[in-house]
């Protein structure tokens, strides 16, 4: 068997579906030709998948641990089989295929552009070094990508970590640019709310949106403290409370801010909030879908039974661009960064 550039020769079960679908994946470190093998030195878990684990084993932290290093070594990759979301990482290239097109050299750093549920993954380390207490990971191990897989060197002007948590949410502003301007192209400034607008990809979204022409930016967080931080950081013209689980309140709190909302950018990392995100969005207007606990029959059903003339977009984390796009909204706004370097913090990774 010749090797596949989307890694369909990595696949052991079941047959014949994408890396993603699969069940398990062949992480050996023998490399094909169009392949290369990273050294991995952290991973970062998508926040769905991290809140998913530490809520069900209780926040403790051995218990989270265990329980990643299981995945691993069950499934060759590491796929949260309840959220089905994985993450990213950052390592050193190891070895580059003769074939490979990615334009990487080993001694490069750099990080994933893929989801970690379609990159084959070893650890080889036990994850001795992690508490289980946040998304980001250190690690020891290897990872491959394939031809069509994608891949950033790192800059070197920004820490490792920080450099991990942006482009592990690199989609969210560059979609959510584009959308906006495709609304500014038309004539209309539009009013933009982003549901979890304190968070990684949310702050991103609402610089992006501002950036990009939006007439308003609304901010929507749940807790007071996050209200503060995002008010403190200046990227949203309004920032309001309310629990996006709640469809009322949250339609409630975009209305009395501006709104309502022409464009809708999901960015939280809880299920249940696909109804209030649809009821918070003007007829015509569009709702982008950043979250992986984001229910997706959830929403069209919803949207259906709201009798609500909506586009719904699903954030795929991909766009031509989008990492360096991220990268420069981190170093141009202080706000943004004030937050990611807050979060690092609170997570012991200064």
């Amino acid at each position: 068997m010749s090797s596949s550039p989307v890694g369909l020769h990595r696949v052991i079960e079941p047959a014949g579906v994408l890396p993603q679908a699969a069940a398990r994946l062949d992480a050996h470190p023998e490399l094909w030709p169009d392949e290369i093998r990273i050294s991995v030195e952290r991973l970062n878990l998508d926040a769905a998948s991290y809140r998913q684990l530490a809520e069900a084993h209780g926040h403790d932290g051995e218990a989270v641990r265990r329980a990643v290093l299981e995945i691993v070594a069950a499934r060759g990759k590491m796929q949260n089989p309840v959220t089905g979301s994985g993450g990213m990482l950052v390592g050193v290239v190891d070895e580059v295929g003769p074939e490979s097109p990615l334009g990487v050299k080993p001694g490069d750093r750099v990080a994933t552009l893929v989801s970690l549920t379609l990159t084959p993954l070893q650890l080889t380390d036990g994850l001795r070094r992690w508490d289980g207490r946040s998304e980001q990971v250190p690690a020891e191990g290897h990872a491959i990508l394939f031809a069509r897989s994608i891949v950033a060197k790192l800059p070197d002007d920004l820490v490792p970590e920080l450099s991990l948590a942006v482009m592990d949410v690199c989609g969210a502003p560059a979609l959510t640019a584009r959308v906006v301007r495709e609304y500014v192209d038309k004539g209309i400034k539009p009013v933009v709310s982003v549901i979890g607008g304190a968070g990684k990809s949310g702050s991103l979204a609402l610089a992006a949106a501002r950036r990009s022409g939006a007439a308003r930016t609304i901010g929507i967080v749940p807790v007071e403290v996050e209200r503060e931080r995002l008010q403190e950081a200046g990227l949203a013209d309004v920032v309001a409370l309310a629990d996006a689980r709640d469809p009322v309140a949250l339609a409630a709190a975009v209305e009395e801010s501006g709104g309502p909302a022409d464009i809708t950018v999901v960015c939280v990392d809880v299920p249940g909030c696909e109804h209030g995100a649809v009821l918070a969005t003007a007829s015509g207007g569009t709702v982008i879908f950043f979250s992986m606990a984001t229910s997706f029959s959830a929403a069209a059903l919803g949207a259906e039974g709201l009798a609500a003339d909506v586009t719904m977009l699903v954030g795929n984390g991909y766009v031509p661009g989008h990492a360096d796009y991220a990268l420069e909204l981190l170093r141009s706004e202080p706000g943004v960064r004030r937050l990611f370097e807050g979060r690092l913090k609170a997570e012991g990774q200064d």
